[in-house]
């Protein structure tokens, strides 16, 4: 019976194929058919139980992965974390040197004098540094500083910060802080974890004075008692950064303001008490709306995206966890005195965020100037576009911000007047010759927000084409110098169109924030050329480059450009220790001949000439945020975009954090904020 069976079975594909194959278009043309055999076979549904096996098989050894992983790292972090806690609370012996406790008194206020430092011996690296290699002393803990600590080789120099902040704030993000997208000690980066690395030492202390004569800098502790001490110095730079410009506007008090930690924390206070006041029972609608009304003055990229911050928070966080009312009653707007915000980035980038602003109900005044400023209300005056006269407007405000450009630091004005104008022409910031020393005083150096580069091309070119045509028209000569030969001679020489675009070349290498325009000299020979003779005079040379310095604009006041130059002084000081260290092995075969002696270290007979180039700024890009959007103002290019675009400029800024530590809290405040929104509570 079984047989039979079992031949039966076999006997119906046979008599099916033979079928199928007198009548194949009456198989064809019934698919369903088909496809029902195939599925009810044995052979289709053992392969659909292998293939669900082999997938289960594999996601169970996923699952065992991912879980095993998961767990081996929890039990490696914990015994990591054993590890760190110290339960020898014994000391050794320490060391301190005599003068750091009992520091030694001189300088013109016969103050104490820092020439060591209390940790100068904790390590051997310190103890050998302190006693054989230069005083290096940064001031500030801003980008230009860390710049220069992260780009110095350790060991080549005895390095003191002096900063009344100790950390390094990363201040392109302070507006997701003082919303509470992000936390703000996710931007904060020990100073001292950074010095350390370099074997320096940190002083949380402010720099009120330098005696350039004596080579000290007079600094006051942050503290009550206000002690005053000096700090020598053999190399000396400084990076003070800038204070907010008030712009001669009355009750600036009223203000808030977006540069420092504290300024952040404040903002967040305040944001949270206007919202929590606005639901009490006792608060009327005018005084609801006053508190909710947000007006920032200034139409920056640290305004504009504060705005845009704002904005997200009122949309996303508000109803969620506060009355609808509230929502409705709250607005943002933005007092700009330019005819779009973001002026300085391209035109279509300024048009895209002021329709992105619109779209997104953020009233942005154009043309506007803030007259004064009351406790609840900000007066300004707005040019009419009909009539071009000005027109006095109000905005009643819970929260304030004060973002409209910056000013001198007090430090970097003591040193424009010390030095005097001789030396300090420009009353704005300390200028610096291009390879960024101070001008007027030797082995001192500024950089980032606190001072400018001095373009003086014109100045410069005036001097040296008065050599350089002599040389052309008396290449024998017996003078010296242009000073030995008249004047009036000098007028009617002449230079062909080789030799200027020669002597351009020249003047790129000195002055390289001009080469733009420098490199095109050819093309505009021919409009001081009258004559069309081929050649220029003396004097049309001249006119030729002051018409070029006029076009050099000055370097930008962005953390970008105070970066770029941190790291080229760090290199450079590099550059110089190496150059050093073969001086000193030259001075040892020198002991052993018998003959002079070579400098010593901190005299420093090298010039910056003769082992660097002069700086050169390189702008890499401006990006902003425009909520939940961000824009990108590269050079020659320029883009915006949504979501994508948002997580690009999260990217951008997130490879630029100094540490691995604020990347990990970074990513940890974006997913937190995902996850369960903004936390608007009490911080006191």
């Amino acid at each position: 019976m079984i047989g039979r069976s079992f031949r039966g079975m076999q006997s119906i594909p046979k008599m099916c194929t033979k079928q199928c194959s007198s009548r194949p278009s009456q198989f064809l043309s019934f698919p369903h058919t088909r496809k029902q055999l195939l599925h009810t076979s044995p052979v289709y549904r053992n392969s659909l139980k292998r293939s669900a096996v082999k997938v289960a098989k594999y996601g169970i050894f996923a699952t065992g992965l991912l879980v095993s992983s998961a767990a081996l790292s929890m039990i490696g972090f914990f015994i990591y974390d054993a590890t760190t806690y110290k339960t020898d609370t014994k000391c050794d012996t320490i060391q301190v040197p005599q003068l750091a406790i009992s520091p030694e008194t001189g300088g013109p206020e016969n103050l104490p004098i820092l020439s060591t430092s209390l940790d100068s011996l904790d390590t051997n690296d310190k103890a050998v540094i302190a006693v054989n290699k230069p005083k290096l002393v940064i001031l500030g803990s801003g980008w230009a500083s860390v710049g220069i600590l992260k780009s110095l080789r350790p060991g080549d120099y005895d390095v003191t910060v002096i900063s009344p902040t100790n950390y390094f704030l990363f201040t392109p993000l302070l507006p997701s802080a003082a919303t509470s997208t992000l936390e703000v000690k996710s931007l904060m980066a020990s100073i001292r974890s950074i010095v350390k690395k370099i074997s320096g030492h940190y002083l949380e202390a402010s720099a009120e004075k330098i005696e350039f004569a004596d080579k000290l800098v007079k600094v006051t502790s942050n503290y009550d008692t206000k002690d005053s001490f000096y700090v020598p110095y053999d190399k000396l730079v400084i990076a003070v950064g800038c204070t907010a410009n008030t712009h001669g506007v009355e009750g600036l008090e009223h203000c808030e303001r977006l540069k420092y930690a504290r300024d952040v924390i404040a903002i967040r206070k305040k944001i949270k008490d206007n919202l929590e006041r606005a639901c009490l029972p006792t608060t009327s609608d005018q005084e609801r709306q006053q508190l909710l009304s947000f007006v920032i003055c200034g139409g920056g990229a640290t305004g504009t995206e504060f705005a845009a911050e704002i904005s997200d928070l009122l949309n996303e966080d508000l109803p969620e966890q506060y009355p609808k009312i509230l929502r409705q009653e709250a607005s943002v707007h933005i007092i700009q005195s330019r005819s779009n915000i973001l002026n300085t980035y391209d035109e279509r980038i300024s048009e895209y965020a002021t329709k992105k602003f619109l779209k997104d109900d953020i009233d942005v005044q154009i043309n506007s100037r803030v007259e004064k400023i009351l406790p609840d209300k900000v007066i300004f005056k707005q040019m009419n576009a009909e009539t071009g006269e000005y027109d006095m407007k109000e905005l009643p405000f819970g929260l304030c911000l004060w973002s409209t450009g910056i000013a001198q630091n007090p430090l970097a004005h003591s040193v424009v007047e010390t030095l005097g104008p001789y030396f300090q022409k420009n009353k704005r910031a300390i200028e610096t010759d291009s390879h960024l020393r101070v001008i007027g005083c030797k082995d001192v150096y500024a950089v980032g927000d606190c001072s400018t580069v001095r373009t003086d091309l014109a100045d410069y070119a005036v001097e040296e084409v008065k050599n350089f045509i002599i040389h052309k028209h008396h290449p024998n000569a017996k003078w010296s110098n242009h000073k030995d030969f008249p004047d009036e001679e000098i007028e009617k020489m002449s230079l062909t169109y080789e030799d200027i675009c020669q002597f351009g070349t020249g003047l790129m290498k000195k002055f390289p924030q001009a080469r733009e325009h420098l490199i095109t000299l050819e093309e505009v020979l021919p409009e001081y050329d009258i004559n069309n003779t081929g050649q220029l005079s003396y004097s049309d040379t001249v006119k030729l480059l002051k018409d070029v310095e006029s076009k050099v604009t000055t370097l930008p006041a962005t953390a970008q450009r105070a970066h770029q130059q941190g790291k080229y002084l760090g290199k450079n000081f590099s550059k110089l220790s190496k150059k050093m260290e073969a001086l000193d092995k030259e001075s040892e075969n020198t002991i052993a001949s018998g003959t002079t002696l070579v400098p010593t270290t901190t005299t420093f007979p090298l010039s910056d000439e003769e082992y660097a180039k002069p700086f050169k700024y390189v702008h890499l890009g401006s990006l902003a945020y425009i909520g939940n959007s961000a824009i990108f103002d590269m050079p020659g290019y320029s883009f915006v975009g949504g979501i994508v675009a948002m997580y690009l400029w999260r990217g951008i800024y997130f490879a630029q954090t100094v540490s691995l530590r604020t990347r990990l809290l970074l990513c940890m405040d974006w997913m937190k904020r995902g996850l369960f929104g903004r936390s608007i509570v009490n911080e006191d």
